[in-house]
């Protein structure tokens, strides 16, 4: 997950004998794109058409879908550009620049400080800095923390939040296979979405979009992903790895487990229930088998062994060498600062994490609360998401349209209340304050039916208003947000310090290893764009090969294998194709590029720079790439290029969108 200005140029010439040059990587990098909903794009055409993933779109479907219109079922296809339907709340983003600001940042911060007073320092001058960028350029400007805190990079983006909706297919030809089939390999998915950024009413002209490639990939290829990898943990410190894998994942893993249960439960009980529900639910089983994939891999012994050995390969080296001494201490540090938030998480998963209070409605007024008290501070003295190089983003958030279902409110509120209790404990002084003798389910449905909050013209009223107005309103919601948040922000401030205290030793630690290792290595994932390479390749599993692609005649014999019952059936439009299709026309494959969550929607290239995949999953055996990254196994899984088109044209009726796509001049 290498950073653009940083590319592995010499290893990949040792591997492959080839290196983009700075043009090409330029060229890529202004086509990528950043969901800021969860994900990763690219530009395909001049006209602004981007494609992405089903799942990655599928909130955007949901918003836009109601009763009787279900785009996230039943698909969408905008046949003239006055179809195409724009998106409540979406933003876009296109990294424009990267600039090292590691000594503006660092200067900031004295050896005599406390953690506490460190952290303020260091939140204060990336807020000035955020600031002055946003005002000199326009573009949104975030500083974002690299190697743990060895290093800052200021990362301009280009905002698009006018961005139109142009096709998706049915959710059941998107994620074929359903959670059976989800981290599994063979796959047969056409797993995209096409979207269109507009500008000033228009479709926004763009420079550099992706040629797509008609001959897709071939086996051992060279491919490139250029993405948004969320995050990875390949770099924490031993102590913190065990405690991932004793308390943070399982007591993750309980919750996801938990609200799966209910939201299958509620999906059941009516068609529209499970409409309603259906973007949540695929959110929770996805992190689920994620989750459970990733503590499989720290419950692995030789995986630990391997960390911890290399962990003490360091730690002998710096022991060693006098001039890196001061960093021999920092594993201490670290593991001290973990004792110290350790007792706290739980409690500040429920309250400041809010998983506690799993409503939309909630997290409004919050939001609404915490932007009063914050916007009266100077910039650099706020909560990071009230800065105001993030203003615009938490606005577009703040006001969207996004239909809220009573019911669903009350049905989600109710089940975290109800964890709530379990967790904290019914005597708990914040818990009885927020219950006020009631029980969860109807505390749930008096908030939902007291709060005004769902109008976002109250909303708007409200916003930056003093606290004390905020009060006056009586608004049940903002009344709870207010209940819970000087508890709330005493816990935040506590792990604050103690992530400032981990931040120092991890810097430590990187500079040390930036001496050692000569800078031949890359930072964690940070939901920022990479560069990540590998080739097409399958595997063995359990003895048998697994071919390094399917084809689409391998989607209707699985869907065969199976009598057609779902997750395996097909929608009708794929049943009538079926006769007009190439049924050898490849449809997934699989290579060794190193991705995680948020890598979602990200176009594979070739050497050429051609658009030749895109990134939809992973196999259960690259869930241990959040810790180590390893290509025995570990299989990142696209759909192809020339599925994609084969599809459009055949399936869907859509051969504008491929001319489009493939850059075809139709008289």
């Amino acid at each position: 997950m290498w950073l653009y200005n940083a590319p592995p140029r010499q290893l990949l010439r040792e591997r492959y004998g080839f290196a983009p040059d700075d043009a090409w990587l330029d060229h890529v990098r202004q086509s990528s794109v950043r969901f800021n909903s969860g994900g990763s794009g690219s530009f395909v055409s001049k006209d602004g058409l981007i494609v992405t993933n089903h799942h990655v779109g599928a909130g955007d479907l949901q918003k836009l879908s109601g009763e009787g219109r279900d785009y996230v079922m039943n698909g969408f296809h905008a046949r003239t550009r006055e179809e195409e339907k724009r998106c409540i709340d979406l933003e876009l983003n296109v990294l424009t620049s990267m600039e090292d600001v590691t000594e503006r940042v660092n200067a900031a911060i004295a050896p005599s400080m406390s953690a506490q007073d460190a952290f303020a320092a260091r939140r204060a001058v990336m807020a000035q800095i955020e600031k002055v960028s946003l005002d000199a350029t326009g573009l949104r400007s975030d500083i974002i923390t690299l190697f743990g805190g060895g290093a800052y990079h200021l990362y301009r983006y280009k905002r698009y939040t006018d961005v139109r909706l142009v096709f998706a297919p049915e959710q059941q030809a998107a994620f074929f296979g359903g959670d059976p089939d989800n981290f599994e390999y063979p796959r047969y998915d056409l797993d995209i979405c096409l979207f269109r950024a507009y500008e000033n009413g228009a479709p926004a002209h763009i420079t550099d979009w992706l040629k797509w490639s008609a001959s897709g990939v071939s086996e051992n290829e060279l491919v490139f992903v250029s993405g948004h990898p969320g995050h990875t943990s390949r770099q924490l410190a031993m102590g913190e790895l065990e405690y991932l894998r004793d308390e943070a994942f399982p007591f993750a893993l309980a919750g996801l487990y938990r609200k799966e249960v209910a939201l299958m439960a509620w999906s059941g009980r009516s068609d529209e229930n499970a409409r309603r529900a259906r973007e949540s639910l695929f959110g929770v089983q996805n992190g689920r088998k994620a989750r459970g994939g990733m503590l499989a891999g720290l419950l692995e012994p030789a995986l630990m062994a391997s960390t911890r050995e290399a962990e003490n390969r360091l730690r002998d080296a710096i022991s060693k060498s006098a001039e890196l001494k001061d960093a021999a201490a920092a594993w201490d540090r670290i593991d001290a600062a973990q004792k110290i938030v350790a007792p706290d998480a739980r409690a500040s998963a429920m309250l400041e994490q809010a998983r506690g209070f799993d409503s939309t409605l909630f997290h409004i007024a919050r939001t609404l609360l915490r932007a009063s008290e914050e916007q009266a501070k100077p910039s650099g003295d706020r909560l990071r998401e009230y800065r105001d190089s993030n203003r615009e983003s938490l606005e577009l958030g703040l006001f969207s349209e996004e239909p809220i279902y009573d019911d669903f409110e009350i049905f989600k509120l109710e089940g975290s209340l109800t964890w709530l209790v379990e967790i904290l404990g019914a005597e708990n002084p914040v818990v009885k304050a927020v219950l006020v003798g009631l029980s969860p389910r109807e505390r749930a449905a008096g908030l939902v039916a007291g709060t005004k909050l769902k109008d976002v013209g109250v909303r708007r009223s409200l916003y930056l208003k003093p606290v004390g107005s905020l009060a006056e309103s009586l608004d049940p919601m903002l009344l709870l947000a207010q209940t819970i948040d000087p508890e709330s922000r005493r816990l935040r401030k506590i792990g604050e310090a103690q992530d400032e205290v981990k931040r120092q030793a991890y810097a430590k630690i990187a500079e040390a290893r930036f001496k050692l290792e000569g800078g031949r290595s890359y930072p964690d994932a940070t939901f920022t764009l990479r560069l990540a390479f590998g080739a097409v390749r399958g595997y063995e599993e359990q003895g048998r090969p697994v071919p390094f692609q399917t084809q689409l005649r391998g989607l209707y014999a699985r869907s065969e294998s199976h009598q057609g019952k779902p997750p395996f059936d097909l929608p009708p439009r794929w049943v009538a194709a079926k006769e007009k299709l190439d049924l050898s026309t490849p449809l997934n494959f699989v290579s060794t590029a190193d991705i995680i969550g948020g890598n979602s929607g990200s176009p594979v290239l070739n050497r050429a720079g051609e658009f030749v995949g895109i990134i939809f999953d992973g196999n259960i055996e690259s869930c241990v790439l959040d810790f180590l990254y390893t290509d025995r196994k570990a299989r990142a899984v696209s759909v192809n290029a020339q599925a994609i088109v084969e599809a459009l044209r055949k399936v869907y009726d859509a051969g504008a969108l491929a001319d489009e796509i493939e850059g075809v001049q139709r008289r």
